[in-house]
């Protein structure tokens, strides 16, 4: 059975300023620069989060030109002030992930500086239930960010994910999730919160 492995988090905005500056507001701590996209014309930043995860500030990239397709992540119709908006899940074999999980998207390779991975993206770049369905994301290179990234002192405790029809959402997931940080909680409306244990106490990122 495909099991989903909480790989990172991300935190979009309509600028990547926009979306480090609300990173690093709540973690009190800068995040290191990432890179480009060519494929769906995006850049982020990176930080490291234990255990062998990471937080990545992501946002369009003004200086790309258009992609041909939509752009990952829902980013063509983001909206709205800077969020932690994704969480994305690690898999070993992504077209039995695919099998699994169609509604995830189609798989898409691609690479950055040494990085290879392969990610799925659904034709209009909007995961199912309003965002906040997990992107499946299988690595290719021998260490992915989430292992080389430098320590930060920072430790993600909870990722809560919640959606109106969050029953759902759980029952179509937990047979394959092994990521014992993330819980699920009824709400109004579709949202993240990651709770991050800094040297000074526990702050939570929205």
């Amino acid at each position: 059975m495909e099991k989903l492995v909480l790989d990172h988090i991300a935190v979009l905005a309509a600028s990547l300023a926009e979306a480090t500056s609300h990173a690093e507001r709540t973690l009190g701590q800068p995040l290191s620069p990432g890179g480009t996209h060519a494929r769906f014309g995006t850049h982020n930043q990176l930080i490291a989060l234990a255990p062998d995860l990471y937080l990545e500030a992501i946002a369009v990239d003004p200086s790309a030109p258009d992609p041909q397709d939509a752009r990952w992540f829902g980013l063509d119709s983001f909206s709205g002030p800077a969020r932690l908006d994704k969480w994305i899940c690690r898999v070993a074999d992504m077209d039995a992930a695919l099998a699994v999980f169609p509604m995830a998207g189609r798989p898409v390779s691609l690479e950055r500086g040494a990085l290879r991975w392969r990610i799925a993206v659904p034709e209009d770049g909007a995961l199912p239930f309003d965002g906040v369905f997990p992107a499946l994301i299988q690595w290719q290179s021998p260490v992915p960010p989430g292992k080389a990234l430098t320590a930060s002192g920072l430790t993600l405790e909870r990722l809560t994910v919640t959606h109106p029809e969050i029953e759902a959402l759980e029952a179509l997931l937990a047979p394959h999730l092994d990521a014992p940080l993330v819980r699920f909680a009824s709400g109004a409306r579709a949202a993240l919160a990651a709770q991050v244990k800094r040297p000074d106490g526990i702050v939570t990122l929205t």
